[in-house]
């Protein structure tokens, strides 16, 4: 974020009033939003652990200090940043303060555009931290939460499942491969209130002799190798429902067969001529849109009608990115608990590559990324964390300028010439630090 970007608030905190007031016109007009106070109290009784960017402070003040309002801040809230203002005679002052946590320090007479970068690049950082916070409470909350996501699309698609969920209608699913299709059924199934089997079977995966007596049933002796009677999965699933995933797949022959059943609710198993009733709602899930006759191929439009009493499309991923993040929050823990490693934070990394990937393969492509990055198989994983005030003064300015420069690759995917411009480095400079710290410039977008 460049300084013009601005944004967010802060809380400035000098008791020199002409100071004051300069100081906070100026971060005003490269669109911060400013409150100044003139004194540490006041801002004090301004904060808490909710505010969302960073606090700015004079070193020198009467009454409460800015050291002292570090400490007050701090211990608010361990991860608020603070920065202070000093003069000359304060900079070692300030330079132990950043040993204890402080974010920067700005020595008298400063530079803007110096204090609106360093602005700017605390507010994200602060708004990381919140993201991170709300993103697992988020995915902490007690209970199951189907579909997640606050996106219109799929705030639309769970308010329409609730709908007809005890309506007792058959539903056909239309969604891409990953987009969870069988979520919604069972969702469908467990907000009907139906006491029976949730039973699912892909109609794609099994050849057609199969997919027939798996579907129907048989009885003993009804084909070679049918040695015992079997219940078939439409008998299994009567007083529940029934899941067809990849509907399109089926056979002509057993189409025909479907649509009786779902004319008559009764099935026939193989090797019989008993009917028996059935009381179970069908689920059918697709990846094609079957009311296209382009599209559909050799599926029966007569059941395409049948199945189509209420269809329920569920966006993919690239149509609700803004999703991605909670998502990835809530699989992440679940990957952390199943592999016994810790949470992963959200980086500015995970970050763009959540915002920018297309998601191809949809919610399941991202499962298996938290699942690559809580193990740390991705570029992108956060390192174990360390303590932010361990080490000499030396190791601790090589952490924050490598963090500095993750933070503005990540802010521009990669853009050179926007990412030098920011820091103020030059070319060779620049990929001197990228080589000294392991970074890889390809890991956030772009490449020359």
């Amino acid at each position: 974020m460049s300084p013009a970007a601005g944004g967010g608030p802060v809380i400035f905190v000098d008791d020199d009033p002409d100071l004051r007031r300069a100081t906070a016109q100026m971060l005003t007009l490269a669109g911060f939003d400013v409150r100044a106070f003139d004194r540490g109290e006041a801002a004090l009784a301004a904060l808490d652990a909710s505010f969302a960017g960073p606090v700015v402070s004079d070193i020198r003040m009467p009454g409460m200090d800015g050291l002292a309002l570090f400490e007050r801040v701090r211990a608010l809230d361990p991860d608020l940043p603070v920065i202070l203002v000093t003069g000359h005679a304060d900079v070692d002052l300030a330079v132990r303060a950043v040993r204890d946590g402080v974010y920067d320090f700005i020595a008298k007479p400063f530079d803007a555009a110096r204090l609106a970068g360093t602005v700017a690049r605390a507010g994200e950082k602060r708004q990381l931290v919140l993201e991170n916070r709300r993103l697992r409470a988020a995915a902490e909350a007690p209970g199951d939460v189907p579909l997640v996501g606050e996106t219109p699309g799929i705030v639309r698609l769970r308010d329409t499942v609730r709908q007809v969920a005890d309506a007792g209608v058959d539903v056909l699913v239309l969604g891409e491969t990953g987009s969870g299709k069988e979520v919604v059924a069972e969702l469908l199934h467990r907000w009907s209130g139906r006491r029976g089997n949730f039973v699912a079977l892909n109609c794609g995966a099994l050849p057609e002799s199969v997919l027939e007596s798996e579907l129907f049933g048989h009885e003993a002796g009804a084909f070679t190798g049918a040695a015992k009677r079997r219940i078939g999965r439409i008998e299994h699933a009567s007083g529940g429902t029934l899941f067809l995933d990849e509907i399109e797949s089926c056979p002509p022959a057993i189409q025909v067969k479907l649509l009786r059943m779902l004319e008559t609710r009764e099935v026939e198993p193989l090797g019989t001529n008993e009917r028996r009733r059935l009381d179970l709602r069908v689920v059918a899930a697709t990846k094609v849109d079957l009311g296209d006759p382009g599209a559909r191929g050799d599926f029966r439009p007569d059941l395409y009608y049948r199945l189509n009493v209420v269809t329920l499309r569920i966006p993919p991923l690239r149509e609700r990115r803004a999703d991605a993040p909670l998502l990835f929050a809530l699989f992440a823990r679940r990957a952390a608990e199943r592999f016994g490693r810790p949470v992963p934070a959200i980086t500015p990394a995970i970050r763009n590559r959540l915002q920018r990937d297309p998601w191809p393969g949809n919610v399941r492509e991202l499962m298996h990324f938290a699942d690559r990055v809580v193990l740390g198989l991705e570029p992108e994983a956060p390192a174990a964390a360390e303590p932010t005030t361990a080490g000499t003064l030396a190791e601790r300015v090589e952490r924050h300028e490598a963090e500095l420069i993750r933070d503005a690759l990540a802010r521009h995917q990669g853009d050179l010439r926007a990412t030098l411009d920011e820091l103020g480095l030059p070319r060779k400079t620049f990929y001197d630090k990228l080589k000294r710290h392991g970074i890889v410039r390809a890991d956030y977008g772009t490449e020359e």
